[in-house]
């Protein structure tokens, strides 16, 4: 089932982002690693409002980057001999959903994506979609939609898919990018 989320609830306390909206931040600053040539894309996966991993899509370790030519399918979609979509069987870059769920693999986390949320950018292929059910994923936040993506794999799974709204994401970016003692004050200020 996909829900989508339209409205936004400021604490009354203090301005500051609800948990999906801090957690897809996260994996906006995660896709500003992405090597990849078409797409940047970002993951996090989260256990108990805590970040156990984070994924961007891009060549594997130790192969040369996208943007430097590592991956030829892409190459090709940007001089127009592929179409989005199409050849992803030659695309060389690993997707952020699949490298975020690599991480817990490596680093020893496997066990503890059971019962976890995965945040992306975009709505997983169906790929993914398939890693993210068999490792326990329970619940997905993306933003965007993906041309191929799992969404039937994902409702027949019974896994919980969020769109979010990317205007609730812009308050706190342009928070970010300004003063540093603002959001200080901000806080500060609605104590008051």
């Amino acid at each position: 089932m996909i829900h989508i989320r339209q409205k936004y609830t400021l604490s009354p306390k203090m301005q500051r982002p609800d948990w999906d909206t801090y957690f897809m931040l996260q994996a906006e600053v995660a896709k500003l690693r992405s090597n990849c040539v078409t797409r940047h894309t970002g993951t996090v996966i989260v256990k108990e409002h805590r970040q156990i991993s984070t994924g961007y899509n891009g060549t594997p370790s130790g192969i040369k980057n996208c943007f430097e030519g590592g991956c030829p399918r892409c190459i090709a979609r940007i001089k127009g001999e592929t179409k989005a979509g199409e050849n992803l069987d030659r695309c060389l870059c690993t997707h952020a959903e699949a490298n975020a769920i690599m991480q817990c693999a490596l680093f020893g986390n496997a066990g503890s994506t059971r019962g976890a949320t995965m945040y992306s950018t975009f709505s997983p292929c169906i790929e993914c979609s398939k890693m993210a059910i068999s490792v326990g994923i329970i619940r997905m936040v993306v933003l965007a939609d993906y041309p191929e993506d799992g969404t039937r794999l994902l409702d027949d799974a019974n896994l919980e898919l969020v769109k979010l709204d990317h205007g609730f994401l812009k308050p706190w970016l342009s928070l970010l990018i300004k003063d540093p003692n603002l959001s200080t004050e901000l806080a500060k200020n609605k104590k008051n």
